[in-house]
């Protein structure tokens, strides 16, 4: 069997790869790890469960509730709700276990099972193989302890997790949004209903798009990944920007007035100088990722802040934050994580940040943004490569250098094998796109030549 659990969760196809007998198990063997690890401590353990609004997420819900039930788990069950607010609630309520049904920003047929550890923290690696060895243990054979009678798990609807969610994400706010007019693409997922009630009650003005989620219908052609409905319904309503979140809301896009797209990295150095400014970004640090525009790293070098870069995903920068105490983080991609109020990225509350700092500074977003200038990004993918030898290559490596020492201090090149296919992603930034294209093109020739 090959490793289930991918960078965010096991994700599937729902029903041909992500099964109810899949979700069950998987529910069952958590709580038998959890529960050796210690985590469980001699009392009775609960669980919140919480999904996006896909049809397949009904069945899996029910799947995941009876399994951890079943194991002696008592089940708090949340309903549609995003990503973040099921890992806040897990936080806040003293749960031992968190588990999320969503396949994100993927398309409607696949759905996913995410598991979140007390306090609302996503599964060390080391947990999710062990969950993995436990489930197949008992796929092919071995026996659960189970118990019986009152040993069994309880499963209550707690109905009060909006809400306190809502509660959650105005009270952190650092001033109210009045006088801000904006439209809010929901995606027809998760924060379908949370999001448009956070900003009216944080005072804003909203017009909501992609709102009406019918089981089917999430991330089709709108949302974060598809942001053309979100640009000319900004224009439209003559909003003063637009936000965009993905199937279970833990991402954030934006537009300003014009349509005009402000992506992670741009929503990053916004934020990463209001929350200087109101002392609350620790060592004058934010991290990114590898792929963080290059213009995003000048900018933060010119105002004095440091970027620490990890590798691509935001498990990995929540983990350079938890280690070294950084206060904000994300990817270009719009994951963003303020650690003093999230344990994951939360889309509803970075929008609402990014408003208030409209609000407060009675700036436009563009100008906002424009801390920033976005170098041009070419990214090429050469498949059917040795991608193993993309480091160790000597013509491949010669090739970089000569790249960078054309591309000098305004440019940067990047080469990276792909962590599930056969192929190197070449990735060049510079002033100037052509040139960008040009040098992206010779690499890829060159990359395709000594490891194919």
């Amino acid at each position: 069997m090959g490793r289930l659990f991918g960078t965010d969760g096991v994700r599937g196809v729902a029903n041909a790869d992500l099964t109810a007998e899949l979700a069950l198990g998987l529910s069952v063997a958590a709580a038998h790890v959890l529960a050796e690890a210690g985590t469980f401590e001699g009392h009775r353990p609960t669980a919140v469960v919480g999904r996006d609004p896909r049809a397949s997420g009904e069945f899996l819900e029910a799947a995941v509730v009876a399994g951890l039930a079943s194991a002696g788990v008592d089940v708090l069950r949340v309903g549609v709700l995003p990503t973040p607010a099921v890992a806040h609630l897990t936080g806040v309520l003293g749960a031992d276990i968190g588990v999320m049904l969503s396949a994100s920003h993927n398309a409607m047929p696949d759905n996913g099972v995410k598991f979140f550890a007390r306090g609302g923290h996503k599964l060390a690696d080391e947990l999710e193989d062990r969950i993995e060895t436990v489930y197949e243990q008992h796929r092919t054979g071995e026996p659960w302890t189970r118990p019986t009678g009152a040993g069994v798990g309880r499963v209550t609807d707690y109905v009060e997790g909006f809400d306190r969610y809502v509660a959650h994400l105005i009270a952190v706010l650092p001033n109210r949004l009045d006088g801000v007019k904006v439209v809010l693409d929901e995606a027809h997922g998760a924060a379908a209903r949370v999001s448009p009630e956070a900003f009216a009650r944080a005072g804003a003005e909203v017009v909501t798009i992609g709102a009406e989620p019918d089981g089917l219908n999430i991330n089709d052609g709108c949302g974060s990944t598809h942001l053309e409905l979100l640009r000319a319904a900004v224009v439209e309503h003559g909003a003063d920007l637009g936000i965009a979140h993905d199937g279970d809301a833990d991402r954030c896009l934006a537009v300003d007035a014009a349509g005009e797209e402000v992506d992670g990295d741009q929503i990053l150095a916004v934020l990463a100088l209001a929350m200087r400014e109101a002392g609350q970004l620790r060592r004058d640090t934010v991290v990114g990722t590898v792929m963080s525009n290059l213009g995003f790293k000048l900018a933060m070098e010119r105002e004095g802040i440091q970027l620490v870069q990890t590798a691509v995903g935001d498990r990995y920068v929540l983990e350079s934050m938890k280690a070294e105490g950084y206060a904000l983080g994300g990817e270009q991609s719009g994951h963003v994580i303020v650690l003093d109020h999230a344990t994951t990225g939360d889309g509803t509350l970075t929008g609402l940040m990014l408003a208030a700092r409209v609000a407060a500074t009675g700036r436009s977003l563009a100008e906002l943004a424009g801390v920033m200038e976005r170098l041009p990004q070419v990214l090429v993918n050469v498949p059917d490569v040795d991608k193993s030898r993309v480091h160790t290559s000597q013509e491949v490596a010669a090739a970089v250098a000569d790249a960078e020492r054309e591309l000098g201090a305004t440019g940067r090149v990047l080469l990276r094998p792909s962590g599930t296919e056969p192929l190197v992603r070449v990735m060049v930034e510079a002033a100037d796109i052509e040139q960008a294209r040009t040098v992206a093109g010779q690499l890829a020739d060159v990359v395709k030549s000594a490891l194919g």
